[in-house]
């Protein structure tokens, strides 16, 4: 008499599989609801993040002394006086992080921060001298250990990167004023066919 049952090992692989298959719809289901609601959340984290840092620093240079007299800045900021220079990045640093906090100019406000910080790896952060990749190398680390540390500033420079290029997300007066702006766009469109007509 023939057995037509599948050996053991084969109903253990048909099982695997099957419950492979089942966590692989739940995580597509999973993945769909994050695209649906929650897409425009994340930059919200990287707000607040850099907010906090930015704004860190902000008040410590507001309530510090000006050490900016002591650096040799890249040209073009090497032209301007070091208090210019102190009160501009001061400035900055307090603005910009209630405008990322608020959601409001971020694009704009990450790109100046950029700005502010490719200055600051230059100018404090960067190896005095370095005579290799691994020298170099030995920079990214937050302390300094003689050869330079811009670990910290460069994650920070990603993270901007990454809202200049996402925007601010859901949870800001960014996207209110977009809605705000496609609607009027939409009533002035009404309007102008409506004249058309007449």
């Amino acid at each position: 008499m023939n057995d037509h049952s599948l050996p053991s090992h084969y109903s253990a692989i048909c099982s695997a599989s099957s419950t492979l298959g089942r966590v692989c719809a739940c995580s597509g289901k999973l993945s769909r609801w994050f695209d649906d609601n929650a897409q425009g959340i994340s930059p919200l984290f990287l707000r607040l993040l850099l907010a906090y840092e930015f704004g860190e620093a902000g008040l410590e240079k507001l309530n510090g002394d000006n050490w900016f007299a002591d650096l040799a800045f890249p040209f073009p900021v090497s032209l301007l006086p070091a208090d210019v220079s102190w009160a501009l990045a001061t400035g900055l640093e307090i603005i910009a992080p209630v405008a990322l906090i608020l959601g409001f100019a971020t694009r704009f406000f990450s790109l100046a921060l950029m700005v502010l910080t490719v200055v600051a790896i230059v100018a404090v952060h960067w190896p005095a001298e370095w005579h290799s990749l691994g020298e170099l190398w030995k920079g990214y680390a937050i302390t300094d250990q003689g050869y330079g540390n811009y670990k910290l500033p460069l994650m920070y420079l990603l993270m901007l990167c990454s809202l200049v290029l996402s925007g601010s997300g859901r949870f800001s007066i960014d996207e209110r004023l977009k809605s705000v702006l496609v609607h009027v766009s939409a009533c002035k469109a009404i309007e102008r066919s409506f004249k058309m007509k007449e």
